[in-house]
This record gives structure tokens, C-alpha cells and sequence, in this order.
């Protein structure tokens, strides 16, 4: 069960064993499966033994265990995703964590982790909960659509408005753009961007 066993002897007899384990947080199971239906691959990197890494990994749902790691291997780990043309994305909360989190194309760190972990990550969650991870992840795709939208939005307004106010297609079609039509087509491209991107906004996470 992933439990290291503590034994209590005298020089000839077994007294007891004390089973000692780390608990699993209740929104461990539902954050994995939450990135899974996002199609991310969820890779498991801990010091502790294989045993005790591939109980809780089959517990959660985590799809790759790699155990009995130093801080150098974790760091190692992360090159070598990123060689292959992954990017990667690493979540810790300790010392042997930082380098690893600097590696990482993002690094996010629990708020009731380390200092150094927290310096060395982009992203800090406010009170270690781990299933804020998936509304990071949610924002980050938000964020970046939103700003290829807005940039659709601004070629067009250009790639229309620029010829027209030159008077590229006077010649041909006798159009031109008057001054304060431009100004106003300048001011609603802007509105039209503000706009798009307060739409994050009221989209729940």
C-alpha cells in the first residue's frame, strides 16, 4: 500500500511496526483527471521508493512514475522531455524541487511550499490547492486564445483600413476613407480588443 514500515525491536524480539504514509488530498484524483480530459500527460517525479510512488500514482490516475529521484534527476528528467519537444509544465513544494521548477518551460509552486520553490516558479497557488493547477492551465489556453482572436481582429481592421486610407482603391473603385471614419474604425478596434479579453472574465475556470 505504498506504506514504509518503522520497526520497534529490543536485541531479540519484534516489539511492533508502525506503518507510516503520506495522505493523499481528496482533489488529487479529480485534478489528474481534469488534465487528462484536457489531453495532458500527468508524469509522477518523487525521492520516495517505487512501491510507495506507483500505490499513490494508481490511486490518482497518474499515467508514469519515475521514483528514488535526486534534485539532478528531476532536473534531468525535465531536459529530456523538453529535448523531445514536449513542453513541460512541473508542480512542487520543496527544496529538491527548485531546479526542476526553473528547468520547466512553466514552473508552479504550492504557496504553503518552500521559499526557494516559490522564487523559482512562475506560478505560486495561494494555499497549496493542488486542483487550482487545472484552472492555471484553463487560464493560460483562455489567455492565449484571446490574445489570437485580438490579433485577427487588428490584421483586419488593417489589412482594410490601411489600403482604403492610402487611397489604394480610389483608382479603381473611387473609395476613400474619411478622416473621421478612420478615427472611429481606429477607436472600435480598440473596444472590439478590450472587449474580447475582459470576455475571460466571466468564464468559469
Amino acid at each position: 500500500e505504498g506504506k514504509t514500515p518503522v520497526l520497534l525491536a529490543t536485541k531479540d524480539t519484534l516489539l511492533a511496526i508502525v506503518y507510516v504514509a503520506d495522505q493523499v488530498k481528496p482533489e488529487a484524483k479529480d485534478m489528474v483527471q481534469a488534465l487528462h480530459k484536457l489531453g495532458k500527460k500527468v508524469i509522477m517525479l518523487t525521492g520516495d521508493n517505487k512501491n510507495t510512488g506507483e500505490y499513490i500514482a494508481h490511486l490518482v490516475g497518474i499515467d508514469e512514475v519515475i521514483a528514488e529521484v535526486m534534485p539532478e534527476d528531476k532536473l534531468n528528467v525535465i531536459k529530456d522531455l523538453q529535448a523531445k519537444g514536449n513542453i513541460v509544465v512541473m508542480a512542487g513544494d520543496g527544496v529538491n524541487d527548485a531546479p526542476a521548477l526553473a528547468q520547466a518551460d512553466v514552473g508552479i509552486a504550492m504557496g504553503t511550499g518552500t521559499d526557494v520553490a516559490i522564487e523559482s516558479a512562475g506560478i505560486t497557488l495561494l494555499g497549496g490547492d493542488i486542483s487550482k493547477l487545472v484552472k492555471a492551465v484553463r487560464l493560460s489556453k483562455m489567455t492565449m486564445n484571446g490574445i489570437k482572436q485580438n490579433l485577427f481582429w487588428a490584421f483586419i481592421y488593417n489589412i482594410v483600413g490601411i489600403p482604403l486610407a492610402a487611397g489604394a482603391l480610389y483608382p479603381v473603385f473611387g473609395w476613400l476613407l474619411n478622416p473621421v471614419f478612420a478615427g472611429f474604425a481606429m477607436a472600435m478596434s480598440s473596444v472590439s480588443v478590450v472587449s474580447n479579453s475582459l470576455r475571460i472574465k466571466a468564464k468559469k475556470l
